[in-house]
């Protein structure tokens, strides 16, 4: 069926009519207000609306619509391109391993999805190829004059504003004492920045047990996207996570956010009140403004041995140990990444209303491991972990021509399922690699553009990755879509077939206009549905981000929204590592 036939010709100039009903299509540029939970405790009345109003302003005034883009910079100040690399200078510089081929044969890449291997002991030949496989550059490229890297973890415009840290016990040949060091990436090198109690990481986590801590400089991205860089950096967490859990998951390692942390928790962990204060303008600003190049704490991770059973984390007592931390002796200074700036005020007003408290009742808990069906395992081609991860490209253009084999595409899918196989059971909570790093159910959903795929007819289609919202879905969506299981569709992949036709010139729009959207054999964007509890997160309300589509469908907490973005990011690590190598 043509893209804009008469069946769909009550909006030709709104490409969300193809998904949603004309009752709908009024509200998808509007943004009710609602409330569902009272203040927490540390957030009065007034504070909530406001920062909640904050986070409404940002959502709305940074939305990319079909008539022009959000603001940023006119163009690019190559003079002013921030370094790639952030270095504290004078901190200790720890070379890292760069791993030499196995003496063992290393699990292939498939294998993990069924099961975590045995646990390896933490040492510096097993951080060194975590980091390596996860964080590091991945390859040089040059053209003309210009030379730039790449790295495992993929990032908006490959700028990387995110940073990471490691709390870990003493290692020999790296620290004799427990340590917190940044990890530098160019030179696959730990800088030690602190040493803490020995006592510290066994008080709380199992023997054999560190951290890994994100933290994003806004300034990277804004840089290029202006206003937008605050999702792009949210975006660019949940790739880190995402790849430090599949380079753990060779190493017999599992993984897990430690959600009950508030800000002030992070940053004193990872050290950067070494970054100071300062006063957001009224307004965008140009100028010098090197306060701006600071490092925003996101999040920290347990890295822990795969078979340890349950524990739990007391946040309380685990909080009041890290602020002793502010009295350790930090070393280095960070670098300047450059001379002049633009300050983007939404961008940092927005940071300051999204800031989540300490979560002292929140429950840490370890879910057993679900495995991930292998549908097409001759696709692997027997590749293992490192081989995959660290030959993972962002696709810049495709050919128009080559067509993807059905039982590929439907193996691509299954490997984004949070809940991993079920065997009947439904797909919802986040139990299988990697999304079993985080610790509340998915909420995110993905819609499907097949233009060439072998055998299944082109058309869109919808991933449903928590089926509790199916009903909804139904609901939301035009009353005509078939929401039919395609021919030769898993059991087990709940894939649903909307309605037939070429829809390219469709998700070329949704896609800012770009060829990539048409020429590759689907596109997708993903639909986030938020209906966490209000009072299980932190204060405040807000409406759930449509991926790509950017309108607001559900209700839940400020912070939340952010990690709307790690969910997000998550799935789309997975599916880039998929499609690198399978046919």
């Amino acid at each position: 069926m043509p893209l804009f036939s008469p069946k769909f010709s009550r909006s030709p100039n709104n490409p969300y009519a193809i998904l949603f009903p004309s009752t709908l299509l009024p509200n998808i540029r509007s943004i009710p207000t609602m409330s569902l939970s009272s203040s927490s405790p540390s957030t009065l009345p007034h504070q909530q609306d406001s920062n909640e109003a904050q986070v409404l302003k940002y959502h709305n005034q940074t939305k990319h619509s079909f008539t022009n883009y959000a603001r940023g910079p006119r163009g690019l100040d190559w003079a002013n391109q921030p370094k790639p690399f952030r270095r504290f200078d004078s901190a200790p510089l720890v070379p890292l391993l760069h791993p030499p081929p196995p003496n063992q044969t290393p699990p292939p890449y498939s294998s993990v999805f069924l099961n975590l291997p045995p646990p390896k002991p933490i040492s510096k030949s097993t951080i060194s190829q975590l980091f390596f496989d996860s964080l590091a550059i991945s390859a040089w490229k040059t053209t003309g004059f210009s030379t730039w890297s790449l790295r495992v973890n993929p990032s908006s415009g490959n700028l990387h504003p995110t940073e990471s840290y490691i709390i870990a016990p003493a290692i020999e040949s790296v620290s004799d004492s427990a340590f917190v060091a940044h990890y530098a990436p160019k030179e696959h090198s730990l800088e030690v920045r602190a040493e803490i109690s020995s006592g510290f990481l066994p008080k709380f986590f199992p023997k054999g047990s560190f951290l890994i801590g994100f933290s994003s400089i806004f300034w990277r991205e804004a840089w290029k996207y202006g206003e937008r860089a605050f999702r792009y950096c949210n975006h660019d967490v949940g790739h880190a996570i995402a790849a430090v859990s599949m380079a753990a998951a060779e190493l017999g390692w599992d993984v897990k956010v430690l959600d009950g942390l508030g800000y002030e928790d992070l940053k004193k962990l990872m050290g950067l009140e070494i970054f100071p204060e300062f006063e957001i303008p009224a307004r965008p600003v140009k100028g010098k403004f090197p306060v701006i190049e600071f490092e925003h704490p996101d999040c920290v991770l347990v890295v822990f041995p795969n078979g340890v059973g349950e524990f739990n984390v007391n946040y309380r007592e685990l909080s009041m140990a890290i602020s002793r931390f502010s009295e350790l002796k930090w070393k280095g200074k960070p670098n300047v990444l450059s001379r002049e700036h633009i300050c983007w005020d939404i961008i940092y007003r927005t940071a300051e209303a999204v800031k989540k408290p300490l979560m002292i009742e929140h429950k840490f808990s370890i879910d057993p491991f679900h495995s991930s069906r292998l549908f097409n395992e001759s696709s692997y081609k027997n590749l293992t972990v490192s081989e995959v991860v660290r030959k993972r490209r962002s696709a810049v253009d495709m050919d128009g021509v080559h067509v993807m084999q059905r039982d590929t595409f439907y193996q691509i899918l299954l490997h984004c399922l949070p809940s991993g196989s079920q065997n009947g059971g439904k797909q919802g909570r986040q139990l299988g690699l990697p999304f079993r790093v985080l610790s509340w159910d998915s909420e995110v959903h993905a819609v499907l553009f097949v233009h060439k795929v072998a055998g299944l007819p082109s058309g869109l289609y919808f991933l449903v990755r928590n089926e509790d919202h199916f009903d909804d879905l139904k609901k939301a969506t035009r009353s005509n879509f078939k929401w039919a299981k395609p021919e030769g569709c898993p059991d087990d992949l709940p894939l649903y077939e909307l309605t037939r036709g070429d829809f390219q010139e469709l998700a070329k729009r949704i896609s800012c206009h770009q060829d990539i959207a048409v020429m590759a054999a689907s596109a997708l964007v993903w639909w986030l549905i938020l209906r966490v509890p209000c009072r299980t997160r932190v204060h405040g309300c807000i409406h759930a981000y449509f991926g790509k589509l950017e309108f607001w469908v559900r209700c839940c907490t400020l912070k939340h929204m952010l990690l709307a973005y790690l969910q997000l990011a998550l799935a789309a690590t997975l599916m880039m590592l998929c499609m690198s190598f399978l046919d």
